[in-house]
Parts: C-alpha cells; sequence; structure tokens
C-alpha cells in the first residue's frame, strides 16, 4: 500500500491511497473461509460447499469489504500520525476513479480532508464592546402592575358590553339554532366592536357573522362548525346577547399577593412596588445580556477572521445528511451553518485557554432557567422547587434538549469568561430601543 499526500491549500489536503492485491489477499482469503464455513447452500451441507462456489458468490463483497477496511485504517492512521485536527471525516474525491470491483486487482483512491484552522487570539481592556443600561421608568412599572393584578383577575356579571368583555350568545337563522355561543368581543372586527359595545342581556342584532368575525378559526368555532363548512352557510344570522361577563383586575391586597408571590412575602404596597421593580430588572438584565453576547460574538468573529474550507463543508453537510439535503438547500443557509460553526470554534477555544469548565451543576442551573421560562407560559410564577428540579432533569434526559442547555451552558460561561477580560463601554438605552435592537 501506498499513501501519498498533496496539500492543496493552507486547509485542504488531497490523499491518494493506492491498494495492491498483496494487500488484501490473506484478508480475503480469511472472508471467504469464514463464508465457507457459515453457507448453507443448496445441495451442499453446512460448510461443505467448494471453496470455487464460494469465491463466485462472495469473491466481490470480500474484495471490496477487506479494501474498504485497509482505507478506514490508512486514514486513521495518517490522521493521527499527522495529528491533524480535521473538520467532518475524509471525503472520496469528486475527481475519483471509477472501482470494478469485479475486474481490477489493483486499486487507487483519493480522499479530500480538510484541516480545523488554527486559532491564536489575544483579547485584552484594548478590546471594548457596549454594555447596555436600561433604566426603570414608572410607565414601565405601572404596565407591570396592570399585567400582574390582570393575572389574576376574575369575570363578574356586566349590564352592557364593553370592549374589553365576554359574553354568550344564540345565534339563529331559518329554523337553526346554536345556542349559548361564547364570544369574545377583541376578537371582532372593529365593524363589530362598533355594533356590539354598549348592547344589554336580552338584545337581538342582525349579524353578518363574516364581517363581524373575520378569523375562519374564530367564525367556525362560534357557529359550532367545520372550517370548510363555512362556504355553504348564509352569513346573516339573528344574535341574542345573554350572559355578559366583564373582566375585572385583581385587587392589590394580601391574598391577591399571597397568589403571585407566595404566602407573606410581600405585604405592603412598598413591597409590591420593590417586587415589581425587582422583576423589571431581571427582565431588562436578560435582554442586555442578550445584546451583549450577540455583541461580544460579533466582535470575535470579526476579529478572529476565521478561513475555512467552504467547498469541503458544503459537500460534507451534504454527505453527513445522506443526501437529505440538496446542494441548493445547503447554499441557503450556508452562511448561517458557517458563522455558527465559527463560534463554535472560538467558544471551545476561549472555554479551553481560559480553563473554564462546565459542570453538572451548571447544567442544570440553565436547564432550571429554561423550566421557569416554561411554567412561566403557563403562568405559573412561582413554581415549586422539586418541580422545577424535575423538569430541569427530565429535559437533561432528553438529546435534543440536552444538546440545546450544553449550547446555552457553554455560552454563557464563555461570554462571562470574556467579560472579565475587555473594557465594557457602558451605555445607557431604552427598553423600547433595546428591544428593537434585538429584534
Amino acid at each position: 500500500m501506498e499513501i501519498k499526500s498533496n496539500k492543496i491549500d493552507e486547509l485542504d489536503i488531497r490523499l491518494s491511497i493506492n491498494v495492491n492485491e498483496a494487500d488484501y489477499a490473506e484478508d480475503v482469503r480469511k472472508r471467504l473461509s469464514a463464508y465457507k464455513r457459515n453457507a448453507e447452500i443448496k445441495g451442499f451441507r453446512k460448510g461443505m460447499a467448494p471453496i470455487s462456489l464460494i469465491q463466485r458468490l462472495y469473491g466481490v463483497s470480500a474484495r471490496s469489504e477487506a479494501v474498504n477496511d485497509i482505507l478506514s485504517k490508512a486514514l486513521q492512521d495518517y490522521i493521527q500520525e499527522n495529528k491533524l485536527n480535521i473538520i467532518g471525516e475524509p471525503l472520496p474525491s469528486e475527481d475519483r476513479k471509477t472501482v470494478d470491483w469485479e475486474k481490477d486487482k489493483d486499486f487507487e483512491f483519493d480522499f479530500d480532508i480538510a484541516v480545523s484552522p488554527e486559532i491564536n487570539l489575544e483579547i485584552s481592556k484594548e478590546d471594548s464592546v457596549t454594555y447596555y443600561n436600561v433604566k426603570i421608568d414608572k410607565k414601565a412599572k405601572d404596565s407591570m402592575r396592570s399585567s400582574l393584578l390582570g393575572q389574576y383577575g376574575s369575570l363578574e356579571d356586566g349590564e352592557s358590553v364593553g370592549e374589553d368583555d365576554f359574553f354568550t350568545a344564540d345565534f339563529e337563522q331559518e329554523g337553526t339554532k346554536v345556542e349559548d355561543t361564547y364570544v369574545a368581543v377583541r376578537s371582532m372586527s372593529e365593524a363589530g366592536k362598533k355594533e356590539i359595545v354598549g348592547k344589554k342581556s336580552g338584545d337581538v342584532i342582525d349579524v353578518d357573522v363574516n364581517l363581524w368575525f373575520e378569523n375562519d378559526t374564530d367564525r367556525a368555532s362560534m357557529l359550532k362548525l367545520k372550517k370548510e363548512e363555512l362556504s355553504g352557510i348564509q352569513p346573516v344570522f339573528k344574535m341574542t346577547v345573554k350572559n355578559i361577563k366583564h373582566f375585572v383586575p385583581a385587587k392589590a391586597d394580601q391574598d391577591t399577593f399571597d397568589r403571585i408571590f407566595g404566602k407573606d412575602v410581600v405585604k405592603t404596597e412598598e413591597e409590591f412596588d420593590a417586587k415589581i421593580t425587582e422583576r423589571l430588572r431581571e427582565e431588562y438584565d436578560r435582554e442586555r445580556d442578550y445584546r451583549f453576547m450577540l455583541d461580544v460574538k460579533e466582535y470575535l468573529l470579526d476579529k478572529a477572521a476565521i478561513s475555512l474550507p467552504e467547498n469541503f463543508m458544503k459537500r460534507w453537510i451534504y454527505y453527513a445528511n445522506d443526501g437529505k439535503f440538496t446542494m441548493e438547500d445547503i447554499e441557503k443557509e450556508f452562511d448561517l451553518f458557517l458563522k455558527d460553526y465559527r463560534w463554535q470554534m472560538l467558544r471551545r477555544y476561549f472555554l479551553d485557554k481560559f480553563e473554564v469548565k462546565v459542570s453538572k451543576e451548571d447544567l442544570l442551573a440553565t436547564a432550571k432557567e429554561f423550566a421557569v421560562y416554561q411554567f412561566a407560559m403557563y403562568g405559573i410564577s412561582n413554581a415549586p422547587e422539586d418541580q422545577l428540579q424535575k423538569f430541569a432533569e427530565q429535559m437533561l434526559a432528553h438529546d435534543k434538549e440536552s444538546s440545546r442547555i450544553y449550547d446555552k451552558t457553554e455560552d454563557d460561561k464563555c461570554i462571562a469568561a470574556v467579560k472579565e477580560r475587555i473594557t465594557l463601554k457602558k451605555k445607557d438605552i431604552t427598553i423600547e430601543k433595546l428591544r428593537e435592537l434585538n429584534g
């Protein structure tokens, strides 16, 4: 066997491997002997078929398996002996020679190998990134106060329909009647709202449901139909207003404080105000830190200017996914892929450089952050610690979720390490402007 290496550029290597019959003959003989021992062929007892028949039946597959094993080991040995940090895995060259496994005795194979570039990037206090400070104003505090009291509010009977109200109604049309339909005023069109606001229980109105309820899903649900059945109905109904419900925010009293924050955590208006400020600060800091992370990534990526073997990487993505994506698909998302790949390289570089480790405790803490967010989406702001722990452990046991958590944890640890070593250009900003930057 002969191996020739051709360095195409700093990151691409062409490896030619010549395999002669002498290199694989003994392996083929052993494979055929194994086939013979286990072969069950009609007309022969097990293991008694002549080797000539075994050769005819299995010779080609035995040869290809033996040669492929030689190639695999040769590639692995070459990479290890030359201490190459490669990208992906070796790929057959695009202009490789055609192999005839039945006729050829000697073979020549060409492989492309891509080497990961070395990173040697220094950072210091001479490097600077903007670090925003978001002030909390009265408007934001009032908004959160209203939101919190609204979350724990209730529905009470109303005398007339208001813009934020709900009501039940009957819809009738030529003998067909749909009773006790639940209607939210906010789901109506402006024309519908204009007509319904001020109406009282018992009022009867002619309603064009197509004009009043522009959303097909809402309209179908209200009339208790399937969406595909809507086109077959006349749109004008007589609607009778029945029970009107008015939403009333919760009062800022001890019962509400206990429901929001837990028993006796907040007891006064001043403590309520302090908790609102605390929540806003946590929320704003998360958004500020997200912006900082994006800006640090962008700064470091620009400074590092990492070159990558792009043509090889497109082919590698294609082969790694078994052709699931076309080259056109890959091309569309390739810039984003490259940016993410470069960042993963930089992240690993800095974590190693600054000897930063990711522990199980770090992963669990990140998973709990995810859990808190998930619970909050369902309106649970004070989930018990045991529930957070259980939910976090379940996420870490799930491959896809655990990968996402690991990436987030490594990002956080890397950004924190970089943050300590660079200069922060502090700048005041409004939350509206920050959210505009964050998209």
